[in-house]
């Protein structure tokens, strides 16, 4: 099967096509025939984070060649794709009204089978994709508009364990970076500040480190990092490179806290699960510094540790395309008066909570 997917939750307009076999004992194969993204950072950088109105925007002008684009790199027509998925939330409204409406017109105008997306699910299925994971494994889901532990049971089934409680943890690093003065996007930037900075100068918060309940919180920590900085005005390169090392080895304990125990709930729900796994996904999975306390974390209580490539661990189309593939083989397409949703939570069952952490409306 191959599926065209098309992603415009945020601020990257994408298209793809991947391709999905299962043999007759149910092994699956992929390959990425191809993977084209657009990023809006220079139209957002001069504001500091996204605005939803430059994004619509954007994703109305490129979304069209970027498809034709795809289609070229995997030397295809319409015509050869078997099905069309796109991303339908949660997300920037504007943006996954772009989406959709495109991948609705393509299917009808084409006669496929057209698959709305949540673009969660797109994070939680991509190991399949790249590493071909069974269920079930957990996840770890860190970037500017989630952080969230899910236990990802099976296809369609997934069990938030921890959320936020205020902001997402790759927000809290763009608004870092923002208070000292640090380009945008923060999170490469507060990183790259750190390598030359003391991480031990400034005792910051780890904030619910050592509680048993499994969410998160970085307000506090965010808070404490003004605080700091405020008291040392006017900033100093080093000053500036301290806090962000402590700003960043207080987020490696807390995720390490979180993770642990997210860890440990797994192992209790899985006791038989054979080489178990944690994937982390989501552009903060990037920081080398994150995802090495993590790997030890692994290491220590016999977990496999999975990251896709960077390239799809932030929001690409090519992990819609698959998520739709993998429903496709599974259910009935869904229909085209499909609307999108700003919020489409995972979990269904999962209480919501006040704050939950979110870039633009894409919680």
């Amino acid at each position: 099967m191959r599926v065209l997917g098309i992603e415009t939750s945020c601020d990257e307009t994408a298209a793809a096509i991947i391709e999905r076999t299962e043999n007759d004992q149910g092994d699956i194969s992929s390959r990425i025939l191809s993977n084209v993204v657009l990023s809006q950072i220079a139209e957002h950088e001069p504001y500091g984070g996204v605005v939803p109105e430059i994004a619509a925007r954007a994703h109305v002008t490129a979304l069209d060649s970027l498809i034709a684009k795809a289609l070229d790199d995997a030397d295809m027509e319409i015509a050869d794709v078997d099905a069309i998925a796109a991303t339908a939330g949660p997300g920037l409204i504007g943006g996954l009204i772009v989406g959709l409406m495109t991948a609705k017109a393509i299917a009808f105008a084409a006669g496929k089978p057209f698959y709305a997306i949540n673009h969660l699910e797109g994070h939680a299925l991509t190991a399949r994709l790249t590493n071909g994971l069974a269920f079930p494994y957990l996840l770890l889901l860190v970037s500017g508009g989630h952080t969230q532990v899910i236990l990802v049971h099976d296809l369609g089934n997934y069990q938030r364990l921890g959320t936020t409680i205020d902001d997402a943890l790759g927000e809290a690093f763009d608004k870092t970076a923002k208070l000292l003065g640090l380009p945008y996007p923060g999170g490469p930037a507060v990183e790259q500040a750190a390598r030359n900075g003391n991480a031990a100068r400034f005792d910051l918060p780890r904030p619910l480190k050592g509680e048993a309940r499994l969410d998160f919180s970085f307000s506090g920590l965010k808070t404490a990092v003004r605080q700091t900085a405020t008291a040392l005005v006017p900033l100093t390169d080093q000053d500036v490179a301290d806090i962000c090392a402590s700003f960043q080895a207080a987020v490696a304990d807390t995720l390490n806290d979180r993770v642990k125990r997210s860890l440990q709930k797994f192992l209790e729900t899985y006791p038989e699960k054979n080489n178990p796994a944690l994937v982390v996904a989501g552009g903060v999975a990037a920081n080398k510094v994150l995802r090495q306390g993590l790997e030890q974390l692994c290491v220590q209580h016999g977990f496999s540790f999975i990251a896709p490539p960077h390239i799809l661990c932030t929001d690409n189309a090519a992990m819609i395309a698959w998520a739709g593939a993998e429903h496709a083989a599974r259910k009935a397409p869904d229909k085209l008066d499909f609307a999108p949703r700003s919020r489409w939570p995972l979990d269904s069952s999962a209480a919501p909570l006040i704050g939950s952490g979110r870039r633009g409306a894409k919680a």
